[in-house]
Order: structure tokens, then C-alpha cells, then sequence
């Protein structure tokens, strides 16, 4: 069981050959400085990407040494983004990373036809969560790529979180489906989608993990409140996974477990063609190192698969 996002570097294989991560806009102060720190360590090895210049001055202010890595010139960050993409299209490199440049930018590079980092799938928003209130790591998905995902799309993001639970060790995560109350109600979309996706489960539509709900988050997390409110459940109190209802519940959470409970954060995109390390601009650089660290096991799963 997993109970510190450190831990993570205990799962990188034994004969790990460092990935190769591209920083997209490479300009940014925390993930140049967690993409340097990682590489140091031997996790990846670092492609830089961006003006040159600004870089070189703030590696300089950041006393990093960044004249070994590579480095392709970018004139602006929709360059650097665009020039980054294809670069990981042509296989060039195993991760990608967002540095000093907009999401939207970002993703609309990755989805480019042409190309783009499309591998038939949806692609989702996976977190991981080292809260010190909990007695092990929890996932949320997804909290900023998808809005407002149907029945289909929740499928999509539920197999795409549950496979990264797998690779890391969960053989069967335990996954709540969250709403606002923890019964159904027909007035209530995600309630209805949360006790579809259930039965989906027993009856083996969706696999490898054991899903339970409408929970709510109370019950979802806590034993006690689950007994409290007589709810039967095999996930309620120690749930691997919380799917959201949409990507505004899951944004606040993710902000509220950032900020409010000052817990541990690594995530990325998933469902690409290779991981993406996408953390909010407001993320610190340790979430950011966690996160490189996250994207490398998985890029190492990635590559067996």
C-alpha cells in the first residue's frame, strides 16, 4: 500500500533507463528547477524547449547549471508547445511537461490530427494525493481536462485512472463515485450515472477495480461516517479512487486538499500517447517534482504495454 508520494521512487524498475522528458516553454522557475532536480537524480533525462535566453538568465538567478541538457530554441510558447508535441509524435522523448504556457495552447498541440499525441483514447486528468488525514494515497480524476463527462466518457476516465492504479501496484482500487448525496436520485444526473457505473462493475463491463456509489465524499473517505449513515459498502472509508462528477466539484477539491489540508500532489494526463506532467500554474515545485516522478513509472509501464 502506498502511503507517500516518495514512495513512488521505489516503484521505477530496477534496470529504470532514464526517460526522456521535453519541458514545453521551458521559461517557467518551478519546473525548470524540478525538471533539473529529477534529471540530477537520474529519474529522466531533460529536453529543454523555449527562449533560450530567458532560460539561460533564470537558470542563472536559480544557480542550475543547464548548459548539458538540450536545448531547442523556441521563439515564443506556442512555438515551444507546437515544437515539443512533435517532437514527442516522432518519438523522440517519453514524457512531455507543460512549462510557462496555457493549457488550452498545450492541449490543443496534443490533439492536433496532424501531430498531435492522440492514441485513440480520451484523455483524462489523474491526481494523486498524499493527505495526511488518510491512510494512503487517494486519486481524484479529473479535475481539469474533461467538464462535464457523460456515462461514456466516465467509463473512459474511470479505466484510464483505474490502469494507472494498476501499474503502480493496486491490483483491485477500490473507486468511489461521488455525488452529493449517497443514494439515487432521479433528479440528480450523478447519481444515476455513479449507480450505472456500479453494476457495470459487477457485472464485469468494467474491470480491475471494485466501484461503489452515489457516495458521497464523507462516506466515501471516512468508516465512520459510513456506519453513521448504515451505508453497506466494500469502498466507503477506503476508497484508492474518487471520480468526480464533473470538472468543477473536482477542481475545488483538488484546490481544497492543496491548500486547506496542505496535502502532497503529483498528476498528469493519461490516455495520450505518452504521459503529459500538466500541474496547475498555483502547484509548487515539489508537486511538480512529484508529478515528474509519477509521469517516469508510468512512461515505464507505458513502454512494457
Amino acid at each position: 500500500m502506498l502511503t507517500k508520494l516518495s514512495q513512488l521512487r521505489d516503484l521505477i524498475d530496477k534496470d529504470h533507463k532514464p526517460k526522456k522528458l521535453i519541458l514545453a516553454a521551458s521559461e517557467d522557475a518551478h519546473s525548470l528547477n524540478a525538471v533539473i532536480s529529477a534529471a540530477e537524480q537520474n529519474i529522466i533525462r531533460a529536453i529543454l524547449v523555449g527562449d533560450k535566453e530567458k532560460t539561460s538568465g533564470m537558470a542563472e538567478i536559480l544557480n542550475l547549471d543547464i548548459s548539458k541538457y538540450e536545448f531547442v530554441e523556441a521563439n515564443n510558447s506556442v512555438e515551444a508547445v507546437t515544437t515539443s508535441v512533435k517532437m514527442m509524435h516522432d518519438g523522440r522523448a517519453d514524457v512531455l511537461m507543460k512549462g510557462k504556457v496555457g493549457t488550452s495552447d498545450m492541449l490543443s498541440c496534443v490533439l492536433n490530427k496532424d501531430y498531435g499525441m492522440r492514441s485513440g483514447n480520451l484523455l483524462s486528468h489523474f491526481a494523486y494525493f498524499e493527505v495526511e488525514t488518510y491512510h494512503k494515497l487517494i486519486a481524484v480524476t479529473d479535475v481539469a481536462m474533461n467538464i462535464a463527462p457523460n456515462l461514456k466518457e466516465k467509463i473512459a476516465i474511470l479505466n484510464n485512472a483505474v490502469k494507472v492504479l494498476n501499474n503502480l501496484g493496486i491490483e483491485m482500487p477500490k473507486v468511489a463515485v461521488l455525488g452529493a448525496v449517497e443514494k439515487v436520485n432521479t433528479e440528480m444526473e450523478a447519481t444515476l450515472d455513479a449507480a450505472l457505473l456500479s453494476k457495470m462493475n459487477q457485472r464485469d463491463q468494467i474491470l480491475n477495480c471494485i466501484v461503489d456509489g452515489p457516495l458521497a465524499f464523507d462516506n466515501a473517505i471516512s468508516v465512520e461516517s459510513a456506519k453513521h449513515k448504515q451505508i453497506k459498502s466494500d469502498v466507503a472509508g477506503d476508497t484508492d479512487l474518487l471520480l468526480m462528477p464533473d470538472i468543477e466539484v473536482g477542481n475545488v477539491l483538488y484546490k481544497s486538499l492543496v491548500f486547506f489540508a496542505r496535502a502532497k500532489v503529483a498528476s498528469m494526463i493519461v490516455g495520450a500517447s505518452a504521459p503529459i506532467v500538466l500541474t496547475s500554474r498555483s502547484d509548487s515545485e515539489q508537486a511538480k517534482f512529484d508529478s515528474i516522478l509519477l509521469a517516469a513509472v508510468a512512461a515505464d509501464n507505458h513502454k512494457k504495454s
